[in-house]
């Protein structure tokens, strides 16, 4: 599954400038806990169905276990579906169906336990399910069946047993509602032309399936699927395989179309999909391949080609990965569609890929740069699912980071393959590793892989959809990439994928395969076995900050805590020391690997001479920090203010975003890591601006209410002003942008950082433009790159008029991606009204998509005035966000983060310590470790400033001067 929701580059760099447009009085609401009532429950019961009843509480028996048991295996689902795109007499979307499952009896038992969740199931003879033998095998009578609400099972009690190797078939029939709720089989709405369109679609990860139909619903339940769709005349049906039929009939008087798809492979449940849609393609079929490539959206979206750069890029990314697999595609199509609502960015379904509208539709008239580099990576990430995740599957949902990091790291491969000169296989420190740090600094992190028995419940399995899981499995991934070469690393990869095709597997088992692939490479020598170096990244929470001493040559390792003085409670078998591959260069040049493979130790050649620096970790590749002794740091600053190039662009990124981390964990003087800026003034290149900017962000946020945030404008206003004029000259005063992809982005920085920081220049062009706009609103002349900066700056330097016009234009765009520019812009406004007004609106689906309620939300809530407006927002109606939210993979915890980000006072510490309280029993749900990561956060901000800001204020002061 991608990465949660989105937002392009440029709205990301926007975004972290927003935030502190200008000092603002904090408004004081007064906070009732007012408690929202559910949303009605499905009222489906009818003479020929029974209802759900309650359960006595969880005891040891098999169906009050959050496991299946072991004693059946599905082989074969034959799933009849037929949603209704109307609502009934009752005002309900529902959808009716039958599921046949058959299974073998692997363990002699009197119980079958399958799951199904929120389905009113039709009575045969007394009972919710018809059971049978297959192949002359005699099946038991059924003694009676009830549904396990609590641990969302259907339970078959037997008069007798079934028998070991033989199989049988279990048949139900089941009606559900087809709700808006993004989960399972549900609904979709939206208008074209004035007319509302219904759409049905499927999201079964991670256990949502059992919600659709009945069904074995873990990822280890490998089964084939049969499915058929009914559905009204003008829509069609799609499936995880191609369509072998239609036929027009009527069924209750009502004329329908029933269309059959090929049996599936061997597959999870979790990735089962069909969609009922009036939904068109475009095509495209190689002549030597049997291979059908087809992009799926709304009509309109496709006949105005916001399907053609998809298209373009599907087949390379698969031959990509087609040869970096040495497999071939296991499939005979390769379906992706775009969806009005989605809770995630997309959805890896084998065959059938589901992804929100701006993950997959580009518009060149109205996408930016940074909307067509998205598609790329989502793109990539799903494809590479089709072998990894896919074709071999995890066992169960503890090593999900293996199934996610995987995916995570090589979407940059694949998309560097289909657009070669973008270079964006750097940009994986940007946005997974950095990322991965921030929450892995803390001391409420986790390791990549846990025990199974620690993930049971649905929430537990939702919790590891989260920043470790993709973004450091990614990062650790690349570094065992990196230090065994790629090449090892594939036929790895390729003697796995062969050996557990169609099956399932845990981590340890590709360890076996890349070390019998390093074994076969005479030539590569590791200090240690995969497994031994590996198993450090991946059991134990946490990296280290490794400390190299140029005038001893001294190098040693300590795992790096953003609050220096929290105790690590978590006990590790390694006891938090890793064996960490160190590629490092001098002045002069590139020197020897390094393997450090204890507390510390010496290493000679790292010790030396004046004039000489040190730079450890070239081109980033290890999953750790670097710190070195002062001396060496004034070298480094020397070279960066004299002649930066001599360092490797993403390693001025490294020393950035190290010494202002290391600075966070007082580890090195805050004074020290803001000379590391003093040479952006020179700086042309994306990344080390971008890296430079999260770290001021993080300064940003916790000095933007206070005495600071002054003295810190004007200095990053006299760093900025050379960036800004270089792009003033070389883009005729803002009327192009450049040819380079990451000078677009950095075209994006100068723009942003200028206008944030006061530069008047900036904020005269973005007033003018968007005033033009006001002016003739059928040609937007904003070029799309630079849209999202304008937007914001604009309309928070407006008033109700440039909202409503906002407004406006966001209920008319058609192209996702510029809708989602526009509704974060909606947030930059200085007005508490607006903002108050606005975050209404997100409670109401008419106004802001389920799927975009939460960011909305966080957007507002990254505006100085907008922040209070928003934690008080969601205090007081925490019950119902949790209802309708809470159980969202990415969006809660994102939610959470962006709330709280801005908290760094003791009265705010308080007030989320209290927060938790009030809300222990509704529950965080997948929010749960965001919720207790951010008063770790808190809390250490709070000690730093007590430490720091003096220094920070008088730094930036003395350089003004």
């Amino acid at each position: 599954m991608g990465k949660g929701f989105y937002i392009s580059k440029n709205q990301a760099i926007a975004a972290a400038l927003l935030a502190a447009v200008a000092v603002v009085t904090i408004i004081a609401l007064s906070i009732v806990y007012s408690k929202e009532k559910a949303k009605r429950a499905l009222p489906l019961n009818d003479e020929k169905t029974s209802p759900v009843t309650p359960t006595s509480p969880p005891s040891n028996e098999p169906w009050d276990k959050y496991r299946l048991p072991d004693t059946l295996k599905p082989q074969s689902y034959n799933i009849t579906l037929w949603p209704r795109l109307t609502e009934d007499a009752q005002g309900m979307y529902i959808f009716t169906g039958s599921s046949e499952v058959v299974f073998m009896c692997e363990k002699e038992t009197d119980l079958i336990i399958i799951h199904c969740n929120k389905l009113n199931l039709t009575f045969f003879d007394g009972h919710h399910a018809k059971l049978i033998g297959m192949h002359r095998t005699a099946a038991p009578a059924i003694k009676k069946t009830w549904f396990q609400v609590e641990t969302q099972y259907l339970v078959v009690q037997l008069k007798g047993t079934l028998k070991p190797g033989k199989a049988y078939s279990l048949s139900t029939e089941f009606k559900g509602e087809l709700a808006d709720d993004l989960e399972g089989f549900y609904r979709s709405e939206y208008k074209e032309d004035g007319i509302k369109k219904v759409v049905a679609i499927t999201q079964m990860q991670a256990t949502y399936a059992r919600k659709a139909f009945p069904c074995f619903d873990e990822p280890a339940m490998k089964a084939i699927f049969h499915i058929t769709l009914i559905h009204e005349p003008g829509t069609i049906a799609l499936s995880n395989s191609r369509e072998i039929g239609t036929e027009s009939l009527q069924i209750d008087r009502i004329n329908v179309i029933r269309t059959r798809f090929e049996p599936t492979k061997k597959m999870s449940t979790y990735l089962v999909a069909f969609i009922v849609s009036d939904f068109t393609y475009i095509t495209k079929q190689e002549d030597n391949k049997d291979l059908m490539v087809r992009i799926w959206a709304r009509q309109k979206a496709i006949k105005g080609g916001q399907g053609d750069y998809a298209l373009s890029i599907t087949q390379p990314i698969l031959e990509f990965f087609e040869k970096y697999y040495n497999t071939d595609y296991p499939l005979s199509k390769s379906d992706q569609i775009a969806l009005p609502d989605f809770s995630a960015g997309a959805m890896e379904n084998w065959g059938l890929v589901t992804y929100r509208e701006t993950a997959l539709l580009y518009d060149p008239k109205t996408s930016a740069n940074g909307n067509k580099q998205r598609i790329a990576t989502v793109v990539s990430h799903e494809l590479a699912h089709m072998w990894f995740g896919n074709l071999v599957t995890l066992k169960w949902w503890n090593d999900l980071w293996l199934n996610e990091g995987f995916a995570s790291y090589v979407e940059y491969l694949g998309a560097d393959y289909a657009e070669p000169t973008w270079n964006i296989k750097d940009q994986i420190i940007l946005y997974d590793l950095y990322r991965a740090f921030a929450v892995d600094s803390l001391v409420s992190s986790h390791p990549l892989s846990c025990k199974e028995e620690e993930v049971n419940k649905p929430a537990e399995i939702s919790q590891m959809f989260n920043t470790i899981t993709y973004s450091k499995g990614a990062a650790v991934l690349r570094m065992l990439s990196e230090f065994l070469t790629e090449p090892v690393f594939a036929k790895g990869l390729t003697t796995y994928l062969n050996q557990f095709a169609f099956g399932n597997s845990v981590y340890s088992d590709l360890w076996d395969h890349l070390q019998k692939a390093v074994e076969r490479t005479p030539q590569l020598k590791l200090p240690h076995s995969v497994h031994d170096i590996m198993n450090r990244w991946i059991l134990q929470m946490g990296f280290p900050v490794v400390t190299i001493d140029t005038g001893t040559g001294n190098v040693s390792q300590k795992h790096f805590l953003l609050e220096p003085n929290s105790v690590v409670e978590k006990p590790s078998e390694f006891n938090y020391e890793w064996y960490i591959p160190i590629n490092w260069m001098k002045k002069s040049g590139e020197q020897d690997q390094l393997w450090l493979l204890q507390k510390s130790a010496v290493h000679k050649p790292m010790k030396v001479s004046r004039g000489e620096w040190v730079l450890a970790n070239v081109n980033v590749s290890g999953y750790y920090r670097v710190n070195y002794d002062l001396e060496n740091w004034e070298r480094l600053l020397s070279q960066l203010n004299s002649n930066h190039q001599i360092i490797p662009v993403i390693n001025r990124a490294q020393i950035l975003d190290d010494a202002f981390n290391l600075a966070r964990a007082s580890i090195i003087n805050i004074t020290l890591a803001l000379r590391t800026t003093k040479y952006l003034s020179l700086e042309k290149e994306y990344i080390p601006w971008e890296a430079a900017l999260r770290s001021l962000n993080s300064l940003f946020l916790v000095f933007d209410r206070s005495d600071v945030y002054g003295a810190m404008q004007a200095y990053l206003r006299n760093q900025v002003k050379p960036l800004f004029d270089h792009f003033t000259s070389i883009t005729a005063n803002w009327t192009t942008v450049p040819l380079g992809h990451n000078d677009q982005f950095t075209q994006i920085i100068a723009l942003s950082l200028a206008c944030k920081t006061g530069l008047q220049e900036c904020r005269d062009l973005i007033k003018a433009w968007f005033r033009q706009w006001m002016q003739d609103p059928d040609d937007n002349k904003i070029h799309p790159n630079l849209r999202s900066t304008v937007y914001c700056y604009a309309i928070a330097a407006g008033g109700v008029e440039e909202w409503d016009f906002g407004w406006r234009m966001f209920k008319k765009a058609t192209v996702a991606a510029e809708a989602v520019k526009l509704r974060s812009a909606l947030a930059c406004t200085r007005e508490p009204w607006l903002l108050n007004r606005y975050l209404e609106y997100t409670l109401d689906p008419e106004k802001i998509r389920k799927q975009d309620a939460t960011s909305t939300i966080g957007s507002i809530s990254s505006n100085i005035v907008g922040q209070p407006l928003a934690w008080n927002f969601v205090r007081a109606r925490w019950e119902y966000l949790f209802k309708v939210y809470g159980t969202g993979s990415f969006s809660f915890s994102r939610l959470i983060n962006d709330i709280t980000a801005r908290f760094c006072t003791s009265f705010e510490l308080s007030e989320l310590k209290q927060f938790q309280k009030d809300n222990a029993d509704v529950g965080f749900g997948s929010g749960t470790q965001a919720l207790q990561q951010a008063i770790e956060k808190t809390t250490a901000k709070i000690k730093w400033l007590e430490d720091n800001k003096q220094q920070v204020l008088q730094w930036l002061i003395s350089q003004s001067a």
